[in-house]
């Protein structure tokens, strides 16, 4: 099955107006978070649905005309995908592209969703039985057809059997046959999503980011709430809070990687929180800082945090790592064998500036480490004296299971090595991770609230632990497959 990070975006035009603008530039500000597809699903006398490969494409003003001719309707949902598993063919990608839908019947529902689900197993069963074969390898019809299957008995008691009965990360955005438009988040917030409308307030919208509602030039209200569902009428809006947990578990790593600097999450800007990564490293490792002559960051994510390192200890920050802006591989969801290539492509590193330098390098994150190896090579290559990697994420040393393509022991680099084995595994004279206290503190978050589970080994759903524990035990080298998909796991 192939899990998604993904960006979802949805709205609902009450003044009758196309909604197919507001879900394009929706989709632009989310970009970042998904290169691999984009897709879009309108209601107008029935669904229309969009579907294509790679970033969101350009569309020039007088174009919109035809795209609304394509796409009518004053509603619709909207989604940018990558996939972090699977079949990796043409063909494959395009049947995987959100949103999906799924009929039974007259009743037909369009879903798109960012997260990933860890139960797969006994809902693929569950599923199979009542529809048969399924027709992609996305999760997203798994939780498509649990969702339809249930669609008798309302949509909000359908929303409120899939909070309760599916375990996994799931911020979603739904469209039925009937028009009606709706939103959801899992109980535990794992994924962002947040709730605006235009200035009038005749336009209500949701989406991944707060960027996709300030592009539109919408107010941002509120996110929506863990285990929260929004009914979008004809009349309206119905909000719901259908399954509490008394707790909250939200993806850490959206403020070190995924989530745009200009986007907001719990009331703070993104870029504020990253800069102040940069001054708790600054602080906390100021043996290195006297030992380090400039700094340097791995472009984009780490650039505020590098800015803040500045700002704390007065080094130079020398922006002498560029990246190829039109390579927009992500490399560490790459297969192996183009993973390096391609990272190699991405950064580059022009000559001089660094020759006998003590550099101190700005990450935001190390999963297998191949990113960093190449860039300290290249730098090392540069002339760079000394190498220190100042990294804003504590050490990865276990598998996520909601959505970030992370799913296996064997490929972390944190998990075989402690700080001293990583340097020496990439070639740097020291890294130096942010500690746990130091990441929390900075978010603004409670650290009951945050989900860190692949820093900590802790995971705040029972299937998930119950898996990682087993297989930490057991870890085979030679097996990559997903830890939660293999055989007789779901015990």
């Amino acid at each position: 099955m192939v899990g998604e990070r993904c960006g979802v975006f949805g709205a609902k035009c009450f003044d009758g107006s196309d909604a197919f603008v507001n879900l394009y530039w929706g989709l632009v500000a989310q970009n970042h978070r998904g290169h691999e597809s984009y897709g879009f699903l309108t209601h107008s006398e029935g669904l229309r649905r969009y579907v294509d490969l790679g970033l969101v494409p350009r569309i020039e003003r007088q174009e919109f005309l035809r795209w609304n001719i394509l796409l009518p309707g004053n509603v619709g949902i909207a989604h940018v995908r990558y996939g972090t598993s699977g079949h990796r063919d043409v063909y494959a990608h395009l049947k995987d592209a959100q949103p999906i839908v799924v009929s039974r019947g007259k009743e037909k529902l369009g879903l798109a969703y960012n997260g990933n689900l860890v139960n797969i197993g006994w809902l693929k069963e569950f599923v199979a039985k009542r529809n048969g074969r399924l027709k992609t390898t996305s999760d997203t019809e798994l939780l498509s057809r649990y969702l339809l299957d249930n669609l008798d008995r309302g949509i909000i008691d359908s929303v409120k059997l899939c909070m309760e009965d599916v375990e996994g990360a799931f911020s979603v955005v739904g469209l039925r046959s009937s028009g009606e438009f709706f939103a959801f988040r899992d109980p535990l917030g794992m994924r962002p999503l947040c709730l605006g409308q235009s200035r009038d307030g005749s336009i209500k919208a949701v989406s991944s980011e707060t960027v996709g509602l300030d592009i539109n030039d919408f107010q941002v209200l509120s996110e929506v709430e863990p285990g929260e569902a929004l009914i979008f009428t004809k009349d309206g809006m119905e909000r719901q809070r259908l399954v509490r947990n008394g707790g909250r578990a939200f993806c850490g790593f959206e403020f070190s990687y995924f989530a745009r600097p200009d986007s907001m999450i719990n009331g703070k800007y993104v870029y504020r929180v990253r800069e102040e990564f940069g001054r708790n490293l600054g602080r906390r490792y100021q043996d290195v800082v006297r030992d380090s002559d400039l700094i340097i960051s791995i472009p984009e994510t780490a650039d505020d945090a590098a800015y803040g390192l500045h700002e704390e200890t007065g080094l130079r920050w020398e922006r002498t790592l560029r990246r190829h802006r039109f390579v927009t591989h992500r490399a560490f969801i790459l297969e192996v064998d183009e993973r390096t290539s391609t990272i190699d492509r991405k950064i580059n590193v022009p000559d001089g500036g660094l020759k006998g330098k003590r550099a101190i390098v700005v990450e935001d994150s190390i999963v297998r480490g191949d990113t960093t190896r190449t860039t300290v090579k290249k730098l090392r290559e540069a002339g760079a004296e000394k190498v220190y990697l100042f990294v804003t994420f504590p050490r990865i040393t276990h598998p996520c299971f909601y959505g970030i393509d992370m799913a296996t022991f064997t490929e972390l680099i944190g998990f075989y090595f402690n700080e001293e084995g990583i340097a020496k595994e990439i070639g740097a004279d020291a890294v130096c991770y942010q500690p746990l206290e130091d990441f929390v503190k900075a978010t603004g978050m409670r650290k009951e609230d945050l989900c860190m589970a692949c820093t900590t080994g802790s995971y705040p759903t029972e299937l998930a632990q119950r898996i990682a524990d087993k297989v930490r035990s057991t870890v085979d080298k030679s097996d990559r497959s997903r830890v939660y998909e293999r055989p007789n796991l779901e015990v």
